[in-house]
């Protein structure tokens, strides 16, 4: 299934940051997953820090894409949240952390949310994907 990614020079060069400006898709199936947070299968929190847990949040997008067929190859967006997320301190380390799961110049279109909170207290950040597959 075709996926375009475009990052026109009329919109901020957004591949140093690990996603891209805009991706488009035909056909396919589209996948919806609901938020990943840093529990592993045990229900225990993997990681103290913003990396280890959103290292953690991307394998079980990846588990789960692997469930139904898919791969990161076929997440066309990101949506991440972030407890207190602090713009001046963390952009490399959430830039490293994408690049990392998304290699090369066609990654996702990702948003970056900071809040105040999400469901569990320890849980420092938690990531919606949606994906196409063919």
């Amino acid at each position: 299934m075709p996926k375009e990614h475009i990052n026109p020079s009329s919109l901020f060069p957004s591949l140093k940051y690990g996603f891209s400006q805009i991706v488009t898709s035909q056909g396919g199936r589209t996948v919806y997953l609901s938020g990943q947070t840093p529990l592993n299968a045990e229900e225990k929190v993997v990681g103290t820090s913003r990396r280890e847990q959103m290292q953690q949040c991307l394998r079980n997008v990846q588990t789960a894409l692997e469930t139904v067929g898919g791969s990161l190859k076929d997440v066309v967006s990101l949506r991440l949240y972030m407890v207190n997320y602090n713009p001046d301190e963390e952009v490399d380390v959430i830039a490293d952390g994408l690049k990392e799961f998304f290699p090369g110049d066609n990654p996702p279109a990702t948003t970056w949310i900071g809040i105040s909170s999400l469901a569990v207290k320890d849980f420092l950040i938690e990531i919606e994907a949606i994906a196409v597959l063919e």
